[in-house]
């Protein structure tokens, strides 16, 4: 049988792969590519925050690993998409590496273990020694290709910086698989019952790694987006921003880390053009949105539909003539 949420989740992804081209400004649409990277970010991160209890000040990490290994693989000459799988696969090593050694101390410990490791990824030689020109356009994009055919191989179709609503419909088709691929929410790893039947260190294992999957992943699409990386992107300021994302949306939920980096995400790139603290704007939408839906605005908004509906439905009980 099919559930009404995969009906509505199709129809929605339908209608989000045709707006590209009814869209007729790029501006338009390279900012709801923006909103689909981070929003994949925000996913990545939900799913350690909202169904394995762990928090993570860390997670821009990823975004300086697979992003620095996908900018050396290319600059070496390899063509985009082997560079992108090459540097996914190092930066899921990594997530790897990091769950053993974060998940060795609990609650407040492991907030500082990811923060620690996010900070070393910050400092690293690498982020911090890497020729400017090797991160901008023409390092990503062309790099030092071996041959004439390999240049003209490195040029794909979905990765091609000219072609705006294919970029924008490979950043659409992505997020779609990573909200497929999303745990069930009734499943929490971190519950304590789950002790007598459960491995609970390695269920949270499986799920450090998985988060750090899709944060690489949106990584290089990240670096393949922007065709720029410097060590600001991958600093703490990042990480913080994407847990907020994740929060502010609601980290219960599936959508809420979507909504989170869409409000974020246009906060920044619109409303600071207009307001110049910015910033504070920011804090204040996230207090009071703490304050009066503290489980985020997904689950908020749920909520108060609830209550409105059956205060309607009451209302109306109400008002029929008795018999």
């Amino acid at each position: 049988m099919i559930r009404p949420a995969a009906v509505w989740l199709a129809v929605c992804t339908l209608i989000l792969l045709i707006l590209p081209w009814i869209i007729g400004n790029e501006f338009y649409v390279n900012m709801a590519s923006q909103v689909l990277i981070y929003a994949l970010f925000a996913l990545s991160i939900n799913m350690m925050l909202g169904y394995g209890g762990m928090v993570s000040l860390g997670h821009a990490g990823y975004l300086g690993i697979a992003g620095y290994a996908c900018i050396l693989a290319t600059t070496a000459g390899y063509d985009q998409l082997t560079a992108a799988i090459f540097a996914v696969a190092i930066s899921t090593l990594s997530a790897a590496f990091f769950g053993v050694l974060s998940l060795r101390a609990p609650g407040l410990g492991f907030i500082m273990i990811t923060l620690a490791l996010g900070q070393i990824v910050w400092a690293s030689p690498i982020a911090r020694t890497t020729s400017p020109a090797a991160t901008t356009a023409s390092g990503i994009r062309r790099g030092r290709c071996r041959s004439a055919s390999t240049s003209r191989r490195a040029e794909l179709l979905l990765f091609h910086a000219g072609r705006v609503r294919d970029r924008a419909v490979l950043h659409l088709a992505i997020l779609a698989l990573a909200v497929r691929r999303e745990p069930d929410g009734h499943a929490r790893p971190a519950a304590p019952h789950a002790h007598a039947r459960h491995n609970v260190w390695l269920i949270r294992l499986v799920t450090f790694v998985m988060a750090g999957f899709w944060g690489s992943v949106a990584s290089v699409l990240y670096v393949y987006y922007n065709l720029f990386l410097s060590p600001h992107a991958i600093s703490l300021q990042q990480s913080a921003e994407i847990l907020l994302m994740a929060i502010l949306g609601g980290a219960s939920s599936l959508t809420g880390p979507i909504v989170g980096a869409a409000i974020i995400t246009l906060v920044k790139n619109v409303i600071s053009t207009y307001v110049e603290r910015w910033n504070t704007l920011l804090g204040v939408i996230f207090v009071v949105v703490i304050m009066f839906m503290p489980y985020g605005l997904v689950p908020g908004c749920t909520q108060l539909w609830r209550r409105w509906r059956n205060r309607s439905k009451a209302v109306g009980s109400a008002a029929e003539p008795a018999e």
